[in-house]
């Protein structure tokens, strides 16, 4: 979240901000609200002193044999307590109201991020060659179906639409670059780490999940928890209420999840095969930083999940996002696509994300400065290096050839055992 101080210092940056991103602009309730916050503060204040006085005045009376003034200020120091008491809970109602407003206020765009929707996204960079076929190419729905690699219709016999099972050498490439991803990760100085697939409310909200997206999550209500939209989520409330040093600045993480979306209201096209599952799996990058020091770390982060697209050799582009494209939290975005030949569209596989002090305000990650002074709170940022779904299909496709076989990214074939081509050998009966 914002500081309020910010807010209140840069109302119509913040207002430009909501109007930017497509986001309600609920600033103008909120400062109403924070002023009868501020408002019901003081009075609480001013009356717990009045109650100090009278209190105070109590022994003073005893001492001087007034019993009757004694029981008058004793009787008056009761009264204050019950205005005090009747204050701190409509106190705690503004204050909850106040909250749940700081939370819809979404994080300003960096100064270079262009203004507009979709179209207004800018490519900053391209890589890699596009392939040409001299043969009628398949898609990755029949080239899952000819191997024996992809079966989509039991997924959904066994959990609904849009939970694919992968088959044989399908799961064993999925396997492999999530090998593959976590290896040139930890080899680039990031710690491993095996995250829950569940989280609570608070890690949530302490990521900028919820509010915003919780139509989007599955949520068992029992427990109030959630299935992980992404392992952001718990990496990066790994050290929510914590302060760290500023000499273990920066830590960099890397984790495998499996990850889970209602993608409520998603359809079309978009939704065939693997392009949009409800559960995938991803391979995500988390960095905790100094604030003067995540502009860098944000272009170096963004380097790093291009380094699993060079690495399998595939064509890519960077996009920097616009402010009608980018997250709720995000302060500047760029995105990964990879071309998938069959489907003649480039297909988003990672979102390399800087948020600056927003997440770590709602999780409360400060830092304490070497050379002492207040504490400050640490820059977050994030990445996929990468999602995996859209990235099988770009290496299904990609790597097809004329006889229907796929052959393996080179990279990839130590974690094959060798083997350089998948030719159609198990499929469920």
């Amino acid at each position: 979240m914002l500081d309020i101080k910010f807010i209140r210092e840069n109302i119509e940056l913040v207002k430009k901000a909501c109007r930017d991103k497509g986001e309600p602009d609920v600033v103008g309730d909120l400062l109403i609200k924070d002023d009868e916050r501020r408002e019901l503060q003081a009075e609480i204040d001013e009356k717990r002193h009045e109650q100090k006085q009278h209190s105070a005045s109590v022994g003073e009376a005893i001492k001087a044999g007034d019993k009757k003034k004694a029981e008058a200020r004793k009787n008056k120091a009761k009264t204050l307590s019950d205005n005090i008491k009747q204050l701190e809970e409509k106190q705690r109602v503004v204050q909850a109201e106040w909250e749940k407003l700081m939370l819809h206020v979404p994080n300003i765009p960096a100064q270079d991020v262009p203004v507009g929707g979709e179209d207004a996204n800018v490519i900053v960079k391209e890589w890699g060659d596009i392939p040409k076929f001299d043969f009628d190419i398949r898609d990755h729905l029949d080239l899952g179906d000819i191997l024996g690699i992809l079966d989509m219709e039991r997924g959904a016999k066994v959990a609904g639409s849009a939970f694919p099972v992968l088959v044989g050498d399908g799961a064993k490439m999925a396997r492999g670059l999530i090998a593959l991803m976590l290896d040139i990760h930890r080899e680039n100085g990031f710690v491993e780490i095996a995250p829950p697939y569940l989280a609570n409310r608070d890690a949530m909200v302490g990521s900028a999940q919820i509010p915003k997206l919780e139509d989007d999550m599955y949520h068992i209500q029992q427990d109030d928890l959630f299935l992980i939209p992404t392992s952001e989520v718990p990496t990066t409330n790994l050290h929510a209420g914590e302060i760290l040093a500023e000499a273990e600045l920066p830590i960099y993480y890397t984790a495998y999840s499996a990850n889970f979306r209602r993608e409520a209201g998603s359809y079309g096209a978009e939704t065939r095969g693997l392009l949009r599952v409800h559960q995938f799996d991803k391979v995500e990058l988390v960095k905790f930083v100094l604030p003067e020091e995540s502009q860098k770390e944000h272009e170096s982060l963004l380097a790093e999940a291009e380094k699993v697209l060079q690495t399998l050799e595939i064509p890519y582009r960077v996009k920097l996002l616009a402010t009608g494209d980018m997250s709720f939290a995000a302060n500047k975005v760029y995105d990964l696509d990879i071309w998938a030949p069959a489907e003649r569209k480039w297909l988003e596989v990672s979102s390399c994300s800087n948020f600056l002090d927003f997440q770590s305000r709602r999780a409360n990650i400060r830092y304490r400065p070497d050379g002492g002074g207040a504490l400050r709170y640490v820059h977050t940022l994030n990445a996929s290096g990468v999602a995996l779904p859209r990235l099988l299909v770009s290496l299904w496709e990609l790597g097809q050839t004329e006889r229907g076989t796929i052959k393996i990214p080179v990279a990839l074939v130590p974690y094959f055992g060798g083997m350089e081509e998948i030719i159609p050998r198990v499929k469920i009966p």
